[in-house]
């Protein structure tokens, strides 16, 4: 969106409204200005596109925890170098610190900005946009409804990286005593419902879809914040909010619980009826799950590959609810697979390295866990084998790979790069002439592999899914076609809808399956029951809701795999204390030879605590308001 990149130009105008303090600042400074900002349509709907500027950016791997910090992926120190920020990195490598959080969204820094400044600005916007006088009514209306709604994001992003947070209903006025400025965290409960109340105050004057695709595209609609609400009710039914024991003693020194003490199985029901409203509006508007429907000429295998890969670099395609306007050229560099020896590695950089784990939660072609599929060679997978005819669209026929890159889902192929894989699109579209595919090799010396000292997959396996097919890698020059990377999409909805009604029922049923499997049939499954009763050595694991549990899990890891939200889905269902403790593992590739090449490396082993659940606020923030609780295990040495 034009105008939201143009923002820049309005923040040198209105110099100091965005400053930041060593504790939370929730009195505006600069009156004058002010006024001046809103002294004419023009001016305030510029105010307006600043309140969007503070949208965290979802494409950068610096900025966005869910790249790094969630260990879906890794990278090779010496690709720091091109990174051009280590903060996403050293948050995953080294931990968080009180004394300076790196991603501090609190007070600003280390590639984190203060959110509440943002939601300052959206206060000082819904304070001052009655002043233009020649801002015609119905933009005023719509207007003031994007700004609550952006004052929700910020809240619930927030929510997401420290859980309770102070609720910043209205900006404090310049005569406010210092003890007025000491803000207090508010409870989980308390945040939730402000941020379910801004939305649905800012459902019903956001308009349906997006008229002017040219000028207005990344703005919000009534569907993004439709699924926003949704999301957020989800996030309060989850593990990490609903009747958590980790935090039933964190109080503030008011006496007040700051997290629910006790699990309420009504927050899924309120969930559920909160995503089925989502999806309906939504699907209402012509959202849909995304299918290929190009003209080039494809094989079925290769068909399903772009069914899911485009889903995401489709631009604005249909199933994308909320997608983002940030510049994705970065994120496809670092993703990007060189397939000859001339594409330069400063240029295109293969640095997001998904981990072996992150590559065995991808299901067989049976579409069942590869240690639960009883005609899949579990025990064996790192066995090397010869690719067949029958997969030359995923690999090169008579390639030698590893057992674990062979009989996988489309998902596998059609989300990573690895050696032997075929990499369709980077200016050679249509595959009926097989000889004109190409494909990549990650071995040391070659071209997808150690071929310089900085740029290089650590693991041997980039994230194909990223990178755009239109997408060209040439020599030294590199054309990325900007996609809109989606926040949220349709399939996200759907496998919330799918947890939530297994988490009100006794036991699973057809309400259930059925929204899972529309996502698994987009990848070219079978039902979740069909597969299970087939194939699984456990059967029996559809029919409970513990069982459809860990499936529905498992089945967003994979989906919404390299998107950043696996980071997000592992911390609210409890379970990154377990996950995020197992080694980071790739292929050895210091190994120029096959053999060599294919045994397990262990990069790093990561710890993990329960105070890791909630990244810690600045500990000079706390000094300054005593009124501010740390998060739980965060002291003032930690």
């Amino acid at each position: 969106m034009k105008k939201i990149i143009n923002t820049i130009v309005l923040l040198a105008c209105i110099l100091g409204l965005g400053s930041c303090n060593d504790y939370l600042n929730v009195v505006p400074d600069n009156i004058p200005t002010i006024n001046h900002a809103f002294n004419n349509r023009i001016n305030a709907e510029k105010y307006l596109f600043t309140c969007y500027s503070y949208l965290p950016d979802p494409t950068s791997p610096n900025k966005s925890p869910g790249f790094l910090c969630g260990y879906e992926s890794w990278i090779t120190e010496e690709g720091t170098y091109y990174w051009g920020s280590l903060n996403s990195f050293n948050a995953a490598k080294i931990g968080q610190n009180s004394n300076n959080p790196l991603l501090n969204y609190w007070d600003g820094g280390n590639d984190g900005h203060n959110l509440f400044v943002a939601i300052r600005d959206c206060n000082i916007f819904l304070e001052n946009i009655d002043k233009p006088v020649d801002l015609e009514e119905y933009e005023k209306i719509r207007w003031v409804a994007e700004a609550k709604f952006l004052k929700a994001y910020y809240h619930y992003y927030l929510l997401r990286l420290y859980g309770p947070v102070p609720i910043i209903k209205e900006n404090l006025p310049v005569s406010a005593s210092p003890e007025e400025v000491r803000v207090y965290r508010d409870p989980v409960e308390d945040v939730v419902n402000y941020i379910v109340q801004l939305l649905d105050e800012a459902v019903v004057d956001l308009p349906d879809n997006i008229q002017t695709e040219i000028e207005e595209m990344g703005r919000v609609t009534k569907s993004i914040a439709l699924a926003l609400k949704a999301k957020t009710l989800v996030l309060a039914a989850s593990p990490l909010f609903n009747g958590n024991p980790y935090y039933a003693n964190v109080k503030d020194n008011q006496g007040r619980n700051l997290f629910s003490t006790e699990y309420d199985a009504g927050k899924w029901e309120i969930a559920a009826k909160a995503l089925k409203e989502a999806i309906d509006f939504a699907e209402s508007q012509g959202a849909e799950l995304y299918y290929y429907k190009g003209f080039d000429p494809v094989t079925d295998s290769t068909r399903q590959k772009l069914n899911i890969r485009k889903a995401i670099t489709e631009r604005w395609n249909k199933e994308i609810i909320w997608g983002s306007t940030k510049d994705d050229n970065f994120l496809q560099k670092v993703s990007f697979v060189r397939t000859k020896l001339d594409q330069k590695t400063e240029v295109m950089l293969s640095l997001i390295s998904p981990t072996i784990r992150t590559v065995e939660r991808f299901y067989t072609n049976n579409g069942v866990p590869i240690n639960e599929d009883k005609e899949w060679d579990y025990e064996h997978r790192y066995n090397i084998v010869e690719v067949a005819e029958q997969d030359r669209y995923y690999m090169k026929t008579g390639y030698k790979t590893a057992k674990l890159n062979v009989a996988r889902e489309p998902r596998f192929y059609a989300s990573l790069s690895f050696d032997g894989a075929i990499v369709y699109g980077n200016g050679v579209l249509g595959d009926n002439d097989y000889s004109k595919l190409t494909y990549a090799q990650m071995k040391k010396g070659q071209p997808g592999g150690m071929i310089a000292s900085q740029c290089y997959s650590i693991t041997g396996y980039l994230p194909k899914k990223l990178v755009a097919v239109e997408t060209v890698g040439n020599q030294g020059s590199f054309t990325s076609y900007r996609y809109s990377f989606p926040v949220i999409r349709l399939a996200d909805l759907y496998l919330l809808y799918a947890e939530a009604l297994n988490e009100i029922k006794s036991n699973p049923d057809a309400e259930v399956y059925q929204w899972v499997d529309k996502v698994r049939l987009r990848a070219s499954l079978k039902g979740v029951v069909e597969s299970w009763t087939k194939y699984s050595t456990m059967p029996n694991k559809v029919t409970t809701r513990e069982g459809m549990r860990e499936i529905i899990h498992r089945e967003r890891l994979i989906e919404l795999a390299f998107e950043g939200e696996s980071f997000w889905d592992l911390l609210r269902w409890k379970e990154a204390a377990e996950e995020f403790k197992q080694p980071i593992q790739g292929w050895n590739i210091s190994a120029s030879d096959t053999e060599n090449y294919y045994k397990i490396q262990t990069l790093v082993n990561p710890s993990f605590g329960v105070k890791n659940y909630f990244f810690p606020i600045k500990q000079a923030s706390i000094d300054v308001n005593p009124n501010l609780v740390q998060n739980y295990g965060w002291g003032s040495t930690n």
